[in-house]
């Protein structure tokens, strides 16, 4: 089995809070608002929204090429940092064991924040993933982020 890993960083003027709290801990509800014709549900399964152990369900329109996704928050800390695993999908289970996220909200001096994301895909053995596959993927995350952060600072109410 091999990982590949790839990091990415998205700086916004939104705060290390409000991200944290709208990819973290709210995550399953806001990405209804932000993706209505891709996602058609997006549940806690188990656990706490936010915490440790907790297990979301993705579900996407037909027509979409993955059909469903299930992620899994391992570890959280005081400093906005979140590791998170996608442990169940249709989307390249085939060649993969698992991906593991982290994700690191850190202040920037325009009292925004840069997000920070890697991303470890373990291959299983004896299956081939080039690089540019995961990179991929990793683009439309950031993508995502950028989504977000444009309705957080659309709406500064929001995770207030």
């Amino acid at each position: 089995m091999g990982v590949i890993t790839v990091s990415e960083e998205c700086a916004t003027t939104v705060s290390p809070d409000r991200m944290y709290k709208a990819l973290v801990v709210d995550a399953h509800n806001l990405v209804l608002k932000l993706k209505m014709k891709e996602v058609t549900s997006a549940d806690i399964i188990e656990g706490v929204a936010g915490e440790v152990g907790c297990v979301r369900v993705t579900n996407f329109a037909e027509g979409n090429p993955v059909k469903y996704l299930k992620h899994r928050i391992d570890s959280v800390d005081k400093n906005k940092m979140c590791k998170l695993s996608l442990i169940e999908g249709d989307l390249l289970f085939n060649k993969i064991d698992k991906v593991v996220y982290t994700l690191k909200f850190e202040a920037s001096s325009d009292g925004g924040c840069v997000v920070k994301i890697s991303t470890e895909v373990h291959v299983k053995d004896g299956q081939d993933l080039d690089d540019a596959t995961v990179q991929t993927a990793q683009n439309k995350e950031v993508e995502y982020y950028k989504v977000v952060a444009a309705h957080l600072l659309a709406n500064p109410d929001f995770y207030a």
